[in-house]
């Protein structure tokens, strides 16, 4: 076989990277921090128990949970992160109940080491799971929980919480316990070491929270990782032979293409997918304006009907919505092409599978919105918001959508399946297709492993198994996959080529990809070993990310046609978004995901802006342009013999670009450096408490950003006006389509006209 040492040494990768993955994770949730079946003081007072801390765990979750501030650093950015808040208020209750603010410099001295003694020791006894605490403790717990019922009870603008977000006292009483416990972990030593749960995070002055020497070394020896792969990257390059050369056709190839019914019902996705698109910019404009504002929208009460924790959730889902739908659309219309033929019944599965994706999207977002309003009961696991980001939707919508996701892979399979048993040149390629679309459903099905009660841990965990495995890891072997047969469809690459290039790639990608998933949990109560292996392999993904210019170029080449055949220009927008793809890239994935991946550079970082400036431009930078460039492409394909209108989608394509460039660059990262100076200088509570985040240099910068959010939102509307314009005729030129044995464009008479531009 001639791919067989590729095979070979991808399956090798595959398997170790998850075997590491699967150790060191049941390491982690087995030795995970405990929960007490009873917190007690001194004195004997019982001030709750085991199942009060579960049950403020679901209270959080309920009303939003990451998308209203954060635990351990993961969450929303504009309320606090309720873990940094409680702890920091609860040293300052005890401090000055003990007169710390009148009191004389050594006298203070000795408070604070005092403080820091009891709060780092631990008091867990494990035989009979009490936790023993201090009556100073119990009485700023009393305190603390008279002030955070105030703030869900009463609102707290500068934190974006409305009104009577939860009014029930004994939750309320609930939600403080959760908080409490979450503070102790992280501050409290692991038994055996003098390191917190969470490695010491986060950053407090006041009970010796600060950088562990591992955080620092493994630090030093992710950058040291980063410059050796980087090199050998590039001697790797540097030594290959010379890619295969390709004689292009003389006319475009997909000109012979007629669709088939099931392709032609692919198209009504890429309607939902512009639609979708419009609708997470608007709920990410008003998520940003939250910020500002705090409780409504230029004056109007927005918040009593869309507080800011359904409209995140809102935009963080629909997101993944539109780009989801988009590549497996994209799945859908190519696979007929692949496998031939189409097989009998596939429109109807495409129209079923269009139904459920209707269903799930209005269902679960109408259910998130009546769980964070407290309107489902018991229910709200079941049917609204699961609290957990990009994983947000109700446990039922979940469900449907894992089932929506294996339906799609039985559609996938089966048009395939004749090319696969061919044995032909391209079944390796094939292959790997295949695998890449069973790997779609499988590791979004890790999103079901962890219970309504399960420890936040063992959530943790397995949600970022769906969010960096299968939205960063496995989509992206399938986009690679997907790009690669059109590229050879259109004859612009050989299938030998395609199959070394996709090969190497996902071992290169997936080879730091598996393990990196561990920077995403170096403080969220894993062990020391998460912090090794996280920063070195988290340093690979990096890697191949500096070489995309050689990929952007040859993508560059082949849309403006240098080198190539005149028709491939009529494919300049969407390979140009495949430009944008290699760009941010770079600039998203690789500068600014390096910028927040280190261990000591996120230990200031969690939680900061500088997350979403890596979020926005990675999450939308790469997966969406490359979501956006995938669906023009399948729209291209569908119609290849007209021509297109291209200015909306040219002023489309520089617009989003630029104003992402300007949202992130000129708003957030400022924003998000001065968050860390303050982290460093005076500890993560203070970095987004809003003393800070609503001084006025601060709500300017945030300003600024409408400029960059303007730019976008007019690009999209752009956008989506010419994919609309694509099923009326409005995007094509009226009178010109290019012939199949010409590359110039000719005229034709209104009847032939009208039955190209027919909808779809």
């Amino acid at each position: 076989m001639e791919y067989r040492r590729l095979w070979i040494v991808l399956g090798l990768v595959v398997g170790i990277s998850f075997l590491v993955l699967g150790i060191v994770g049941y390491k982690g949730i087995t030795s995970a921090p405990p929960i007490p079946r009873q917190v007690v003081t001194t004195e004997g007072r019982v001030l709750f128990d085991e199942t009060t801390i579960r049950d403020g765990q679901n209270v959080w979750q309920s009303i939003g949970g990451q998308e209203i501030g954060s635990i351990f650093g993961h969450g929303a950015y504009v309320a606090p992160d309720w873990t940094a808040d409680y702890l920091h208020r609860e040293v300052t209750f005890i401090l000055n109940a003990q007169g710390f603010s009148t009191a004389g410099a050594d006298r203070q001295a000795a408070l604070r080491a005092r403080l820091q003694t009891d709060m780092r020791r631990n008091t867990w006894n494990a035989s009979s799971g009490v936790l023993t605490i201090s009556p100073e403790r119990a009485r700023a717990f009393d305190a603390l929980a008279s002030y955070y019922a105030g703030v869900f009870r009463d609102g707290r603008k500068e934190y974006a919480i409305p009104a009577r977000s939860l009014e029930d006292p004994a939750k309320l009483r609930q939600m403080t316990a959760f908080f409490f416990w979450t503070a102790w972990v992280a501050t409290t030593e692991r038994p055996g070491t003098n390191v917190t749960y969470t490695q010491n995070w986060p950053h407090e002055e006041l009970v010796g929270n600060r950088p562990t020497s591992a955080a620092i070394l493994w630090s030093i020896a992710s950058v040291i990782m980063l410059i050796a792969g980087v090199g050998a990257m590039i001697w790797y390059f540097g030594a290959r032979k010379a890619i295969e050369h390709v004689t292009f056709p003389e006319t475009d190839p997909l000109l012979r293409w007629t669709a088939t019914p099931s392709q032609r019902a692919t198209m009504k996705y890429f309607l939902v997918v512009a639609a979708l698109f419009l609708v997470q910019i608007a709920a990410g404009a008003i998520t940003a304006h939250y910020g500002v504002e705090g409780n409504g929208l230029f004056g109007f009460p927005l918040d009593r009907y869309l507080p800011y924790s359904i409209v995140r959730t809102w935009h963080l889902q629909i997101g993944i919505f539109w780009i989801a739908t988009a590549w497996l659309a994209t799945g859908l219309y190519i696979a007929p092409a692949i496998g031939g033929r189409e097989p009998k019944g596939q429109r109807l599965g495409v129209n079923i599978l269009f139904v459920a994706l209707i269903l799930v999207v209005g269902g679960s977002l109408t259910g998130e919105w009546l769980g964070i309003k407290q309107k489902l009961g018991t229910l709200w696991f079941w049917f609204g918001a699961q609290g957990y980001e990009y994983v947000d939707l109700g446990r039922f919508w979940q469900i449907l959508l894992f089932g929506g996701l294996v339906f799609w892979l039985a559609l996938m399979t089966r048009a395939i399946w004749p090319a696969l048993k061919a044995r032909t040149a391209d079944r390796s390629l094939l292959t790997l297709f295949l695998t890449s679309s069973i790997a779609i459903p499988l590791f979004y099905s890790a999103g079901l492993m962890y219970g309504q009660r399960a420890h936040i841990v063992t959530a943790e965990y397995w949600r970022w198994w769906v969010v960096h495995l299968w939205v960063e890891g496995f989509f992206e072997v399938f986009a690679t996959a997907v790009i690669a047969f059109l590229f050879t469809r259109l004859g612009v690459l050989t299938m030998r080529t395609a199959t070394n290039a996709t090969l190497f790639s996902t071992i290169i990608f997936l080879g730091g990809g598996i393990v990196g998933t561990f920077h995403h949990l170096y403080f969220t109560g894993m062990p020391n070993s998460v912090l090794a292996l996280g920063a070195v392999f988290s340093a690979l993904e990096i890697v191949p990310l500096c070489l995309v210019g050689f990929e952007a170029w040859d993508h560059i080449r082949l849309a403006r046609g240098t080198g190539a055949a005149p028709w491939l220009t009529t494919y300049k927008w969407p390979i140009y978004f495949f430009v944008a793809v290699a760009f941010w890239n770079l600039v998203g994935a690789g500068l600014f995901g390096f910028l927040i991946n280190p261990p000591i550079a996120l230990y200031y970082m969690q939680g900061m802006n500088l997350t979403p400036v890596h979020g926005h431009t990675a999450l939308f930078g790469v997966y969406g342009m490359l979501a956006i460039g995938l669906m023009l492409f399948s729209l291209r394909a569908a119609k290849p013999g007209l021509i297109w209108k291209e200015g909306p989608v040219k002023f489309a394509f520089w617009t989003i670009n630029i104003g992402l460039t300007l949202m992130s660059v000129v708003s957030m990262l400022p924003i998000g450096i001065a968050q860390t100076v303050a982290a460093i200088d005076h500890g993560v509570w203070y970095a987004r408490s809003a003393e800070f985040l609503q001084a006025p240099w601060i709500q300017n910068v945030r300003w600024t950003r409408m400029v960059g959010d303007s730019l976008f939102t007019v690009g999209a509307i752009a956008l989506a006006w010419f994919v609309f314009g694509i099923f009326t005729g409005r995007s094509f030129d009226r009178g010109v389509k290019v012939e199949e044995n010409s590359v110039a464009p000719r005229s034709v008479t209104p009847p032939q006209l009208a039955t190209a531009n027919k909808v779809y």
